[in-house]
């Protein structure tokens, strides 16, 4: 892995992470502190709200923050080293203490453990909670009450990423995504293989080079290996379709692997992904 590569190095040159002192050129070299999502919110290239969605961050997922200015916090996403600005007011100050990860699809939140209240919010699939309290089915958290059957212990992983990818099926697509609200290929890959317990890369070419073990070709690849072209990757399903989060269709879908690769041209890398521990 290039420490080198901007989407990964926490380095400009003004400033710099303590880390990387005598590996890059900068004004200055921090520490940096931990955050972590106040809600799910992007991660940009640039400190402009009108700027390309990157990445995002999911509610209690941490972020190291080097530098603070005009309303943008600049650092790093700890699950997968990637770089940009945040929204400061999306973040919280100080290491999230998570307890359980939201295992539904989505989940409401309520005011109180009942489900006659009122809605006053959700979240998405594998957000962080911490669980302070259970009644009647209902866990409190620091979001609001959540449905106990909707959550997951956050030291108990997926056996499958195939089958979290699967209940992401009609997902809308969204570049930089990697949320139940909206996702991009490389997103719904990392999505499901974190579940696992695994780590994983954000884009596609940094799975095509590191994730998992490489598959020699595609009649030695088998359900749930990662297919990836230039620009697009999705998990194999059976020995011929091909599950992903496409922009053709704009949504999680599952096509025959033989028409993406007619539209995304040939495969470039075939990688499968560590069995959960």
């Amino acid at each position: 892995m290039s420490n080198l590569d901007p989407r990964l190095t926490p380095a400009r040159p003004d400033l710099a992470a303590e880390k990387l002192r005598g590996e890059v050129e900068a004004e200055r070299f921090v520490a940096g502190a931990t955050h972590h999502a106040r809600i799910c919110t992007a991660i940009r290239f640039t400190p402009d709200a009108g700027a390309k969605q990157e990445s995002q961050l999911l509610a209690g997922e941490p972020f190291t923050v080097y530098d603070v200015a005009d309303g943008w916090a600049w650092g790093q996403a700890e699950l997968d080293d990637y770089v940009g600005y945040v929204a400061a007011a999306d973040l919280v100050a100080g290491e999230p203490s998570p307890t359980h990860r939201v295992d539904a699809r989505t989940t409401h939140l309520y005011p109180a453990p009942d489900l006659k209240q009122p809605v006053v919010g959700h979240l998405g699939f594998a957000s962080w909670v911490n669980v302070s309290d259970e009644d009647g089915g209902y866990c409190r958290t620091e979001y609001g009450w959540v449905f106990a059957k909707h959550l997951a212990p956050i030291d108990r992983p997926r056996p499958d990423p195939v089958a979290t990818a699967l209940q992401l099926m009609g997902v809308p697509y969204l570049w930089g995504g990697r949320s139940a609200d909206g996702i991009d290929c490389s997103g719904l890959v990392q999505l499901s293989v974190q579940a696992t317990g695994q780590w994983c890369p954000r884009d596609s070419d940094m799975q095509g080079a590191w994730l998992g073990e490489p598959v020699a070709d595609l009649a030695s690849a088998r359900q749930g290996d990662v297919i990836g072209f230039n620009g697009h990757c999705g998990f194999l399903v059976g020995d011929q379709q091909l599950l992903h989060a496409n922009a053709f269709d704009m949504h999680v879908g599952l096509d025959l692997l033989k028409d993406v690769m007619t539209r995304a041209g040939e495969i470039t890398a075939i990688r499968r992904p560590s069995p959960a521990p």
